[in-house]
C-alpha cells in the first residue's frame, strides 16, 4: 500500500509543480524572478511550490 500512496502523492506534486511553472511563465513578472521561481520549484518541488503559493502569485490590488 505504501508504494501506491507514494506514487499517487508524487503524481499530485508533479501536477501542482507543472501548474505553478505554467502560471509563472505566463505571469507579467520580470524574467529574473520567473527563472528564480522555476529553479526553486525544480530543485525543491514541495517546498518550492509552497513558497510560490504563499509568496509568489501577486494578489490583485483593491485600489
Amino acid at each position: 500500500m505504501g508504494v501506491e500512496f507514494g506514487g499517487l502523492l508524487g503524481l499530485v506534486v508533479l501536477i501542482l509543480d507543472v501548474y505553478a511553472i505554467v502560471k509563472i511563465v505566463g505571469s507579467g513578472s520580470s524574467t529574473g524572478s520567473k527563472v528564480l521561481w522555476v529553479v526553486l520549484i525544480l530543485v525543491l518541488p514541495v517546498l518550492g511550490f509552497l513558497l510560490w503559493l504563499f509568496a509568489g502569485p501577486s494578489k490583485p490590488s483593491l485600489a
